[in-house]
């Protein structure tokens, strides 16, 4: 791979300056191949000093590279104001799909037992976010009121990347929306999650409501899962799937966009944890969800080199916490920085020794 170009979306607080440890592993001489980027500033300053222009203009180099990381950034809270980045992007690139998977980290206990991989894919538009929402009547008979809609396009593109994912890591999919609750708008995603179980006849297909879903994932252990899941379920389910395997820092986020025949389009990683004004500047915050997101956005780009090198910074930085350097959110004591260091130093070492055998193969 030759020349790949990325967009780099910089952020706030601590957010940013993980983002910068990670991209450290591709600068070069680490990974062993050539990738550019194109930088965005999307902190919060210059989001309300360009009235978010600046989202914009990284939305539209998404589009036109395919490939882009994002550092956390600050969602101000107050109406009126620049609103979520996140949600731009998302609108702007046509992003139809959140994928996060939890992974048992060496050495980090997780809860439940669990020890596989499960991955949730979240339905990115539409459902509950963005509903119209309105009140009606005083006091005590006030009512609060909302729409909220998704798409059979939508659905359809969630239910085949949700079997394909599962083939690629030998899961099965599991889960499913409240469809008896709601048969003609949650009934849609059941119908399409059916019909795709249809198409990949031999991908395991397990379909349980969304409230069995949630208890029975506390009962998991062994076993491979991919649930697929609308807007506001996957949301909340993401975050208990990668608590469940110890920390949040264990796991990236990845936001896919798709063309017309259902390939990925864009591919844009990032960490899923917030911007952590706490740990700003002390140089003690565990940067692996955003080496990970690294792996990740390597992993979508075509090409062997990109594959083994998505390979190698996916197994550098787990076992670098297998053998012991963790930063203090793992009860360990080593800094952002050193993390960074190490996860490097190991990926050097597996490039340059997969190098050498492939010369011996040939």
């Amino acid at each position: 791979m030759l020349g790949q170009t990325i967009a780099v979306l910089h952020g706030d607080q601590t957010g940013e300056e993980l983002l910068r440890e990670a991209l450290r592993l591709l600068e070069p001489g680490v990974l062993g191949l050539e990738v550019k980027t194109r930088d965005f500033d999307l902190s919060l300053e210059e989001r309300r000093r360009t009235r978010n222009q600046c989202v914009l203009d990284a939305a539209e180099a998404l589009k036109q590279l395919g490939f882009g990381i994002k550092a956390a950034t600050i969602t101000p809270e107050g109406s009126g104001d620049v609103g979520s980045p996140n949600a731009i992007l998302r609108k702007q690139i046509d992003g139809r799909i959140i994928v996060r998977t939890g992974r048992r980290i060496p050495g980090v206990r997780p809860l439940a037992g669990v020890h596989s991989p499960i991955s949730v894919i979240r339905m990115a538009v539409d459902d509950a976010y963005g509903a119209r929402g309105w009140r009606e009547g005083h006091d005590l008979d006030e009512w609060a009121y909302r729409t909220e809609k998704i798409s059979r396009r939508t659905c359809r593109i969630v239910a085949d990347y949700a079997f394909s994912h599962a083939r690629r890591i030998e899961a099965k999919v599991f889960g499913g929306p409240k469809f008896t609750v709601s048969p003609v708008y949650e009934g849609m995603f059941k119908e399409e999650l059916d019909a795709a179980a249809a198409r990949h006849p031999d991908v395991r297909y397990d379909p349980q409501l969304i409230d069995a879903t949630y208890a029975l994932l506390l009962a998991t252990t062994g076993e491979a899962l991919v649930i697929p899941a609308l807007n506001r379920d996957g949301d909340t389910l993401s975050d208990l799937v990668m608590q469940m395997f110890g920390t949040i820092a264990g796991a990236e986020s990845t936001l896919l966009a798709f063309d017309e025949a259902g390939a990925v389009e864009v591919a844009m990683t990032e960490a899923p944890h917030g911007t952590a004004p706490a740990l700003q500047g002390k140089n003690v915050a565990n940067p692996m969800a955003m080496i990970l997101a690294v792996a990740s956005l390597l992993g979508y780009m075509k090409g062997e080199e990109a594959r083994r090198a998505s390979h190698a910074v996916y197994e550098s930085a787990l076992e670098a916490v297998s053998d012991g350097v963790r930063t203090a959110d793992l009860s360990g004591h080593t800094s952002t920085t050193d993390f960074t260091n190490e996860v490097i130093r190991r990926v050097k070492t597996k490039v340059d020794v997969w190098s050498a055998l492939a010369d011996i193969e040939r």
